[in-house]
């Protein structure tokens, strides 16, 4: 490229800087406001009079909206335009959020969570779709890079800053506090924002939209269910099977179609959908440390919800510098290096999770997931990116929305197999030690009688009580034990699935090349010297 395109590309680029501001903002805020709610759930329990199955439905019903709409918005953004729908997710998800802040009780709060689902769940692919069509292939990494900031640190640094709200103020400030930047973004969005994409009259075909409304809303309710009530409960297999025969309709419906309101035909190509796997791997990876941590760190070591958001706090600093970052390399070097090297990172990361004690210490536990959030910062924005490159422009909408769509099932999914493994594990590991605990066995008779001993002279008690005690003491540190290893079992598995993804990285290439080489092969041959000077 001359220097004078690139200048000509760089002010291209300048020229929507309020333009990005505007849109980075907004999703900020939506996706922090996924993450505020989880550490409040207790105190929400408390305050309404509800139980923990009926509290879960504040996170489930906005996972269902979001689910729900993540498919449509190609077509949204078709028929709205980039300006008007905007606006309107804004506009929802700003009243959501008073809604909610105000609720007298769990119906409202439940009703304005799902308003503000409304607001979000078009945010993610909208934002990602105008990122694409703003630059330029050769600069999509920095464009990436800056969508990573919201999509990776918001995430990250909502527990901590929930954790700090709860312990200090009352939960209500968490929606309070949103309402006036969701307001000043609306404003401003409505004097400064143009159109990317201007709307056009295109129909809804009714049939897609209700096969995917019943099969994403389905699968992702079992599969979100599948981690408290098991894989085997009645709801949860016949929600799935229901959810997959919808998807399995909406797929072929859509095939046939002339204009679908989701374009599969993305996966022709084959660098999308390698990226969109490996995203997965990484996804599953990502939630695995963001819910057994918290469990780790509050249930089992007794911290509080604030010292255990403290701790995910640095690595989402990490990912806030390092976003823009890989997302400049992404432009230098392409993807394959960034995703090798973030994948052996988060592998050894992960596995060092599997070593676990109930003495590990904080300290330990910082650094390695600040060493882990350093290598996801190199691996989601690049390999993202760099499957959104291989499509056309005419199937950007659809790549975006199927991303998200694929990404938002894996959140569920993950959690659900994170929340199996861990919950199997526990059983399996705590019956293992009341086996060892045998009164038959004379090696634990003999250490057990030791302990009474031990115990009775210490709290000068007699012995009778003392062995009562002592049983107390024992069984609650075999349970802490068998949740500590079920949690050691649970990162191992993932693990794996990150050796997975390490070996699919090896396969990335940088389609740009592809596409540079195909312009090249498609100019015409120039004649050689000697031919121009015979002619």
């Amino acid at each position: 490229m001359t220097s004078q395109a690139a200048e000509t590309q760089d002010n291209g680029i300048r020229r929507h800087i309020p333009l990005l501001v505007i849109l980075m903002l907004g999703l900020f805020l939506a996706i922090l406001n996924q993450t505020l709610l989880n550490v409040a759930m207790p105190h929400l329990m408390n305050e309404f009079g509800v139980s923990a199955t009926t509290i879960q439905w504040l996170s489930t019903g906005y996972m269902l909206v979001n689910g729900v709409l993540i498919p449509l918005s190609a077509f949204l953004i078709e028929r709205f335009g980039t300006r008007i729908l905007f606006l309107i997710a804004m506009f929802c998800f700003t009243i959501g959020t008073l809604v909610c802040g105000i609720a007298p009780n769990f119906s409202i709060m439940l009703v304005g969570r799902i308003i503000q689902a409304i607001g979000g769940g078009v945010l993610q692919p909208l934002v990602m779709t105008i990122i694409f069509s703003i630059f330029p292939p050769e600069m999509r990494g920095r464009g990436m890079g800056i969508f990573g900031l919201a999509m990776m640190f918001a995430p990250a640094v909502g527990p901590t800053l929930s954790g700090w709200v709860i312990q200090n103020y009352d939960w209500r400030l968490m929606f309070y506090a949103l309402v006036p930047f969701g307001v000043i973004i609306f404003a401003i969005a409505a004097f400064k924002l143009k159109n990317v994409f201007p709307p056009k009259q295109v129909r809804l075909d009714v049939i897609g939209s209700l096969l995917s409304i019943v099969g994403v809303a389905s699968l992702l309710y079992g599969v979100s269910q599948a981690g408290s009530d098991g894989w085997g409960d009645p709801v949860v297999l016949l929600t799935i099977i229901i959810g997959l025969i919808g998807i399995v309709a909406f797929i072929l419906q859509q095939l046939r179609s002339e204009r679908p309101l989701l374009d599969f035909r993305v996966f022709n190509h084959g660098i999308f959908s390698l990226a969109n796997v490996i995203n997965a791997v990484i996804t599953v990876a990502m939630f695995t440390g963001m819910f057994l941590l918290p469990i780790f760190l509050q249930n089992l070591r007794g911290f509080t919800p604030l010292q255990s958001g403290l701790l995910l706090l640095p690595g989402a600093l990490i990912m806030l510098a390092m976003s823009p970052i890989s997302g400049v390399l992404f432009d230098k070097v392409g993807p394959r290096p960034l995703a090798i090297v973030g994948m052996i990172i988060t592998t050894i990361t992960t596995f060092e999770f599997t070593r676990l004690t109930i003495d590990t210490s904080y300290s330990w536990i910082l650094g390695v997931y600040i060493a882990r959030s350093f290598g996801m910062s190199l691996l989601m924005m690049p390999v993202m990116t760099a499957g959104m490159n291989q499509l056309p422009k005419h199937l950007t909408s659809h790549g975006t929305a199927m991303t998200n769509t694929l990404r938002q099932v894996m959140g569920s999914l993950g959690i659900s197999l994170v929340t199996t493994v861990y919950t199997n594990r526990t059983v399996f590991h705590s019956v293992n030690m009341s086996n060892e605990m045998n009164t038959a066995n004379p090696q634990f008779m003999h250490s057990f009688q030791s302990y009474v001993q031990s115990v009775a002279q210490s709290m000068h008690i007699p012995v009778e009580q003392a062995k009562t005690y002592a049983m107390q003491l024992l069984g609650g540190k075999m349970q802490i034990d068998a949740n500590v290893m079920g949690i050691n079992d649970a990162f191992f598995w993932s693990s794996i699935l990150c050796v997975v993804g390490t070996f699919l990285s090896l396969f990335l290439r940088d389609v740009r090349k592809d596409k540079a080489k195909q312009k090249r092969e498609e100019l015409p041959m120039l004649p050689s010297p000697k031919e121009a000077k015979s002619s």
